[in-house]
């Protein structure tokens, strides 16, 4: 089948080259002619494992290609996937206007039948707007069925979680949009959900924000935790043999970040007031979220009044490992903080680096590695779990640091093997 995808981030690229990968004829669109040059060349625009190799795979065996002519991927595709992103309005409402520019090149250019579908995270109702604006600014008189397909990926494991997929969520209104979306999947050996659209579009919203409920609530109990003098871990591993509960999500840290948990929970939040309730829980995660950002700075105010001129250095610039994405990482609430007071940062990150330039080209040592990162450092944070920073001895901190004094915001270490030195962590004493 022909499949066309607007949108190369997480979401369209991912979802294009794993169509690709299971057979299908596929073009992804994108109106950065630098990045379309890029992706032709097998380079993809963002880190993601496994990702580059199926590129230049697919891409070679000719079943995948890159452009800025949206009117020749879309004219004559039996599917037209929509995966832009819908990025937090200051409002905490989403910003469907990316959604709205694809739906209405869609309805000038489309010449046969075709199968719309929308992966991007949407509020709900948006899927049957979408399909009311397409049909009504049509120009050829053709065929239009708009259907909800959310995607369930994690950046770090996007390939995997697309081409072993826990679900494939389908939301549609009819018997003929939902058959074709079952031939369209057919070689994807995972569970199939059928629903209607409304549904598909809660199950991703509900789905994202149970996750960021999880999370909230275990960083709150590892907070109460320091305070009666329990341990998280031990706590964590306590709950993680119910099978109700599971063994996922337990992990304290200093907070969630990332692309879709601080902006789902935002908008689930934000559509519930507009139609007068209130998501109590989902209230309660977003504070407890905001609070634990600044978790660790707030640990070392205890300590230090202010840190004008120290030597800071900085262990993780990333919201997660596994990523180069940088969207609402516990870093950039910190970092502002810590050069706002006269800081002297020296930052590792292995893949954060260059999109961390874009946002402080100079105000920061970038550094090769974590040993380079501490050497004679006042006092050190660390923000993101990558291998290459647990790998890092207890010794080394001592060594290197001027006085060790660690504040680790992802547990990494034992508190055993870090009896020797100052370190400070997330629920845990």
């Amino acid at each position: 089948m022909k499949v066309a995808v607007a949108g190369t981030g997480y979401v369209g690229l991912v979802a294009g080259v794993c169509f690709a990968e299971k057979g299908h004829n596929v073009v992804c669109v994108d109106i950065d002619k630098n990045k379309i040059a890029k992706m032709k060349k097998g380079l993809s625009p963002i880190y993601e494992k496994d990702l580059e190799e199926l590129m230049q795979k697919n891409y070679k065996e000719g079943r995948i290609d890159y452009t800025t002519n949206y009117k020749n991927a879309y004219k004559d595709a039996d599917f037209i996937f929509i995966g832009v992103g819908t990025p937090e309005r200051k409002d905490g409402s989403a910003n469907l206007d990316y959604v709205y520019e694809v739906a209405k090149q869609i309805s000038q250019t489309v010449q046969k039948d075709c199968i719309v579908v929308i992966k991007s995270t949407v509020p709900i109702g948006t899927n049957d707007d979408v399909e009311k604006y397409i049909r009504k600014n049509l120009v050829n008189k053709v065929k239009i069925d708009v259907v909800s397909n959310p995607e369930f990926l994690a950046q770090g494991t996007a390939v995997r979680d697309t081409l072993q997929a826990s679900r494939i969520v389908i939301g549609t209104e009819n018997k003929y949009a939902e058959k074709k979306m079952l031939k369209l999947y057919e070689n994807f050996d995972s569970p199939k959900v059928l629903t209607n659209r409304r549904s598909a579009e809660m199950i991703k919203y509900a789905s994202n924000d149970f996750l960021a409920l999880k999370v909230s609530y275990m960083n709150d109990i590892a907070n109460l935790c320091e305070v009666v003098g329990a341990n998280i871990e031990d706590v964590s591993k306590g709950m993680s043999y119910d099978e109700r509960i599971g063994d996922k999500f337990l992990k304290a840290g200093c907070g969630y970040g990332g692309s879709c948990f601080p902006k789902d929970t935002k908008a689930l939040h934000f559509l519930a007031e507009q139609d007068g309730y209130e998501l109590k829980t989902v209230k309660a995660a977003i504070e407890v979220n905001k609070i634990q950002k600044l978790i660790l700075l707030n640990k070392a105010r205890k300590q230090f009044k202010t840190f004008k001129d120290m030597n800071v250095a900085v262990l993780g610039l990333t919201f997660k490992p596994g990523t180069d994405d940088l969207r609402e990482a516990p870093s950039l609430e910190n970092i502002p903080i810590l050069l706002d007071e006269g800081a002297k940062i020296k930052a590792y990150d292995p893949i954060g680096v260059e999109n961390y330039k874009k946002i402080y080209p100079t105000e920061i040592n970038y550094v090769s590695s974590p040993q380079e990162a501490l050497k004679n450092a006042d006092i050190c944070f660390i923000f993101t779990e990558w291998d290459e920073i647990k790998k890092v001895k207890p010794e080394e901190y001592k060594k290197l640091m001027k006085k060790p004094i660690v504040y680790d915001g992802r547990n990494i270490y034992s508190l055993k093997e870090m009896k020797e030195i100052e370190y400070h962590s997330i629920g845990r004493k």
